[in-house]
């Protein structure tokens, strides 16, 4: 107090008027810097001589510290940068040799989760340390390993890579009502996104590089260019789909806008799941990924057709092993439900010949007629 007046003790040559009409955060807020700024941007320089509850000894420690910390700072933000340069020289190396764009993403985002978990990738044991003990999937882990073997065979680090195996997991599959709950919340564009994938089983990666050429709205097909070594294919789509398709803006050659807008569609559903699963109160709807309706497809056309070389055809696998996970899946589905059919009889050659194009299949023949049928 001076003269009346309150004197702000950060500030020796500004005066605070004591008025309650003026609050002293509206005169605060008339510096540079607030108190609480000051304070937080001047502490080191007013503070640094200071020492409070240590001892003289504790204080030299504390001093050595600093100076390590900040030696190591220096010496870390030089081998961050020479790391960064190397994992990027790994990445157009994994280019010219042919990988997808899938897996150098792939590599490059573990060998950066590495260095966030404070890796020195030189080091191949430090490496190996924070591996073992990162809290994650075993398969996580696989895939850290796979990037960094690579990395350190390009660097010339020896390296025993340890044995991860990723543990197989069971896809959630919904039901169909819950995947059109889903589509008819999301916007226009992720929803013509989702019901694509949910006909034609494509991936995401794939759906998002076509193109409006790709589409044959004449004869209702889709040409799906492959990713990760698939299979390319043509497939069907249904009317819905292509009512969808034609309702979005032709701004770009590529409907979707291609992989460099892939995040903006995770977010987008991500979103939508949330206002869903509150809306409608169904959880499961939270367990719906993009990549879900790519498992929900395969489980169903096999369930419909039983032939796995249908469903590896339709997905682009380029081995039967890859489809057998359907399979177990369909069997626990739908172990105890009974299978329905459509039953037709035909009695000319033109009748016979038309349900076999449709799908339908020869199940007996009686008092010259024909029987045939298709699942439901």
């Amino acid at each position: 107090m001076l003269n009346g007046r309150v004197v702000n003790a950060d500030f020796p040559f500004k005066e605070v008027p004591n008025d309650p009409a003026l609050p002293f955060c509206k005169d605060v807020a008339s510096h540079k810097l607030t108190v609480v700024g000051k304070a937080l941007n001047t502490f080191p320089s007013y503070n640094s001589n200071r020492r409070v509850r240590v001892s003289e000894a504790g204080a030299k420690n504390l001093a050595t510290s600093g100076t390590r910390q900040e030696e190591a700072q220096r010496e870390g933000t030089t081998q961050a940068v020479d790391v960064k340069g190397r994992i990027l020289e790994y990445a157009w190396h994994l280019k010219k040799d042919g990988r997808a764009d899938a897996t150098i993403k792939t590599y490059v985002a573990s060998l950066n989760r590495l260095l966030r978990q404070g890796t020195d990738l030189f080091n191949p044991e430090s490496v190996k340390e924070i591996v073992a003990t990162y809290k994650g999937s075993d398969h996580t882990k696989r895939m850290m390993v796979e990037a960094y073997k690579g990395f350190a065979e390009l660097n010339g680090i020896t390296w025993e890579p340890p044995q991860y195996r990723g543990k197989a997991k069971i896809p959630f599959i919904p039901l169909e009502r819950e995947i059109d709950d889903l589509i008819a919340s999301s916007g226009k564009k992720t929803a013509a996104l989702l019901q694509l994938l949910k006909e034609t089983g494509a991936r995401l990666g794939e759906a998002l590089e076509l193109k409006w050429t790709d589409i044959d709205a004449e004869r209702r097909i889709v040409r799906i260019e492959p990713e990760k070594g698939s299979d390319p294919r043509v497939l069907k789509l249904s009317e819905k789909a292509l009512s969808m398709l034609n309702c979005l803006p032709k701004v770009d050659a590529k409907i979707f806008g291609g992989k460099a807008v892939e995040l903006k569609y995770h977010k987008s559903l991500c979103r939508t799941r949330r206002k869903a699963a509150m809306k409608l109160q169904n959880p499961r709807l939270l367990q719906i990924h993009f990549h879900t309706l790519r498992h929900w497809k395969g489980t169903m056309e096999y369930h419909k057709t039983k032939d796995p070389w249908h469903v590896k055809k339709l997905l682009g696998h380029k081995s039967l092993q890859s489809t057998e996970v359907y399979i177990n899946i369909e069997q626990a589905i739908f172990e105890q439900a009974p299978e329905e059919f459509h039953v037709k009889i035909a009695q000319t050659p033109e009748e016979i010949k038309a349900l076999l194009e449709v799908g339908f299949e020869y199940v007996c023949q009686k008092d010259g007629l024909m029987f045939l049928r298709k699942r439901k």
